[in-house]
């Protein structure tokens, strides 16, 4: 058995982070070293995906949940305009194996993407 994702303990309450929105599905936090003036993360609850292509494969409509979240919190917390990143890899900078998305937004410049 593996040790859950610190996005699976942020949900459980064992790691402290702002859980800016939540559906049934997924949560929204902030991302804790922000690339962007706008940098939230959009997280399934379930951690069954490691990325973004397990998920496509797996539960597309999962996938289309977290893209109209974004959507949502890219609205409301920025101007509407954003950018969506799914690191694939531990050599595109995924961190963390537990599929999320980084919603970008506010003035990006090149070099935003990392995390």
């Amino acid at each position: 058995m593996t040790e859950p994702s610190v996005f699976t303990r942020i949900l459980r309450g064992e790691i402290p982070a702002e859980i800016v929105t939540e559906t049934e599905n997924v949560f929204v936090i902030r991302d804790i070293a922000p690339k962007a003036p706008l940098h939230l993360l959009v997280i399934p609850k379930s951690p069954d995906y490691r990325d973004v292509t397990e998920l496509a494969a797996g539960d597309p409509a999962l996938l289309a949940e977290m893209v109209a979240v974004a959507k949502d919190v890219a609205a409301e917390h920025g101007d509407g305009d954003f950018r969506l990143v799914f690191n694939t890899g531990s050599g595109a900078g995924q961190t963390v194996f537990h599929v999320h998305a980084h919603v970008l937004g506010g003035d990006l410049t090149e070099g935003s993407l990392g995390g």
